[in-house]
């Protein structure tokens, strides 16, 4: 895979199937250089395997989702250059029709049970502010005044002065006749509006998410943080809202969780998928949970164990028979199972997958997953076999997949170590790549990923692991760095990058790199400190300076407090800025100028020390972009930044596919 091949990336978003038709409809995304953004449309998916067939014309159209009774298709729609707009069309086909025009678009709809309104969220702009008065540019707003801790947020900017609220509005009717503009006369005449007027449910200092209608139509569910330590703490709860108006109601009182995701059944009980908080605002490796609540207002029971296996947040937790679907983590996969109210559960297929998306309907079940040789795919699961329904990876499986080989390494301690080894075509030797990836309560899995691939087809061999710290492995093995950072997760990825060299001859020991980005750009800066044998880095977005990332970051109100603690003894025990003069190796620090979780002063303030302290360095900063770039950033930035890497590992590790240029 060359770097130019994201452009065959195609990712599938959540699937919707038809009530009337064996369908399932998906949006499909992909970076586009051209355009130099991510564009996609849906796509309507026969259950029977015939061929898929784009439904949508749209610049980026995602998030498709049925009317109940499965005659109208919602979805959002985002022109170039504007927030996503929510449309309907009929589901026949035909011309979409606008149904909002919000000044910063809308995040998440949902459907009433009768079909006739959706609630939507979206941000509602302080007048003033993000363009609500004509003219006014940004630079010339009034001042800020903040008197909280969180107040913005990566891949957003400053949230407390536009807020998520939620709205209701009818559904237009998509057959009537469209609106025309009227010709100027002397007569006085309204203008009718373009899209129907939407009711404003909830107001205040608040972030409402993940609407969601209850059975009977009369309330809405909403995850929030209302309570008045919201603050200082990372608790959130699920609220009801009256449609009609009213104050909303707490559905899940006094648990101290941190709500990812709720649903109801049809009859009525609330699910939630949550994760415990522990004393102040303790949330490392803490699993979410499957909770189910009763409607009697019984106790809620807990059906899953959070201290064995993390469930991954999705749209909504649909019902199969008695049982609910999950996503569930294990050793770099995600499983797709079906949770009974007892707490039993079974696992469903596909196997050795990476799921990302569910949808059920009756007893149709379909799931979006990736695998080691397609990156998104939808499958139509029936029984114990997952059949695959869509092809959009083909153009990628022909330029050529390199397989990784699943290994386990047994670290200086014992403990096993798990990952995956790319070895590149040719005898070698090969020099080697050591990934770290981020979190740190994330996990590399099985599903294709192009920055192997890219590293691979250059000539390197990659090794990758999910050490200590990682999620997918139980509470047990993600807590174990709280406070103890860059201790056995350095000994961890060290050792599987000696486990994998000793496995493979065609490695060449002596000429080896290392990169990381946000905790793997941490792990990184702390490995090269510590570890002189690597013969470049790349430290990228990284968590650099825990001093620094308090009143900085969007979360540095709790992320460095909890994983290296408050003491600054302690602190300074496992903070690169500290021991950034013991770095000897030639060091790569990229970064982006939007980056709000691992802000660009990290990176400033290590490249400066790099070079004060005469090593061998350079920085390179992407403008406009944020945490995200690497997945979801600009498509020409992201071609970039893979030049970028080639190009730095080219001047001390060159290859034969990428010589020293």
């Amino acid at each position: 895979m060359k770097p130019n091949d994201i452009a065959l990336l195609t990712s599938l978003g959540s699937p919707a199937l038809d009530p009337v038709t064996p369908r399932a409809v998906v949006a499909v995304t992909r970076p586009d250089a051209g355009a130099d953004a991510n564009v996609g449309q849906l796509w309507s998916v026969p259950l029977d395997g015939g061929p898929a067939r784009r439904l949508t014309r749209g610049f980026r159209d995602t998030s498709p989702r049925f009317s109940p009774d499965g005659s109208l298709l919602a979805f959002l729609r985002a022109e170039a250059g504007r927030p996503p707009q929510l449309h309907v069309v009929d589901a026949r086909g035909g011309e979409p029709v606008a149904v909002t025009e919000q000044k910063l678009g809308v995040s998440a709809f949902a459907w009433s049970p009768d079909g006739a309104r959706l609630a939507f969220v979206a941000r509602v702009p302080e007048h003033g502010r993000y363009g609500s008065v004509e003219g006014l540019a940004a630079n010339a707003e009034p001042p800020r005044r903040f008197t909280t801790l969180k107040y913005s947020a990566n891949g957003v900017g400053i949230t407390t002065d536009r807020r998520s609220q939620l709205f209701v509005v009818d559904v237009p009717d998509v057959s009537a006749e469209p609106l025309y503009p009227l010709y100027p006369s002397t007569e006085p005449a309204e203008q009718p509006g373009a899209v129907p007027a939407p009711r404003q449910l909830t107001d205040g200092p608040y972030e409402h998410r993940a609407p969601v209608f209850s059975p009977d139509g009369t309330r809405i569910a909403v995850v929030a943080a209302r309570h008045e330590t919201r603050d200082h703490d990372l608790r959130s709860d699920v609220w009801a809202v009256p449609v009609d108006g009213g104050k909303p109601q707490l559905l899940t009182p006094g648990e101290g969780a941190a709500v990812n995701a709720a649903d109801f059944t049809p009859a009525g009980d609330l699910v939630t998928l949550a994760s415990r908080i522990g004393e102040g605002r303790d949330f490392v490796a803490h699993n979410s949970a499957l909770v189910l609540h009763p409607a009697d207002g019984a106790a809620p029971v807990t059906l899953t164990d959070p201290i064995t296996t993390g469930l991954v947040p999705t749209e909504g937790i649909p019902s199969l028979g008695e049982g609910f679907v999950v996503l569930a983590e294990n050793r770099g996969r995600v499983e797709l199972r079906v949770v009974s109210r007892d707490g039993s559960s079974e696992t469903l297929p596909p196997a050795d997958a990476e799921v990302t998306a569910v949808e059920v309907l009756g007893t149709s079940v379909v799931a979006v997953a990736g695998t080691a040789d397609r990156f998104s795919e939808l499958y139509r699961v029936t029984g114990d076999t997952a059949s695959r329904i869509t092809d959009f990876g083909s153009g990628l499986a022909e330029r050529g997949i390199l397989p990784g080989v699943e290994t386990t390494i047994e670290g200086r301690d014992g403990y096993p170590v798990h990952g995956w080894v790319f070895t590149p075509e040719g005898e070698g030797p090969h020099p080697v790549l050591l990934s770290i990836h981020g979190g740190p309560y994330a996990q590399y899995t099985v599903t294709l990923f192009d920055e192997f691939q890219v590293y691979a087809d250059a000539g390197y061999a990659v090794v990758a692991c999910n050490p200590r710290g990682a999620s997918g492995y139980g509470e047990e093995h993600g807590r174990t760095i709280r406070q103890r950072m860059g201790t056995v997760d350095l000994h961890d990825v060290l050792d599987f990058l000696d486990g994998a060299i000793a496995q493979n001859p065609s490695f060449d020991a002596d000429r080896v790199g290392i990169l990381g980005g946000s905790y793997g750009g941490y792990l990184t800066a702390w490995t090269i400190a510590h570890d002189h044998r690597f013969a470049a880095a790349i430290v990228e977005r990284g968590f650099l300076d825990p001093d620094g990332f308090v009143g900085t970051s969007d979360i540095g109100s709790f992320f460095g407090d909890e994983y290296v603690g408050t003491d600054p003894e302690l602190v300074r025990s496992q903070s690169p800025q500290a021991v950034v003069d013991q770095v000897r190796t030639p060091t790569l620090v990229m970064h982006s100028t939007d980056d709000l979780r691992c802000p660009l002063p990290q990176a400033e303030r290590y490249y400066a020390a790099l070079k004060r302290n005469g090593a061998e360095a350079e920085l390179l900063v992407f403008p406009g972009e944020d945490h995200e770039l690497s997945r979801s950033g600009r498509p020409r930035h992201r071609i970039q930044r893979f030049d970028a890497i080639l190009e730095w590992f080219s001047r001390y590790l060159p290859t034969d596919r990428n010589p020293r240029r």
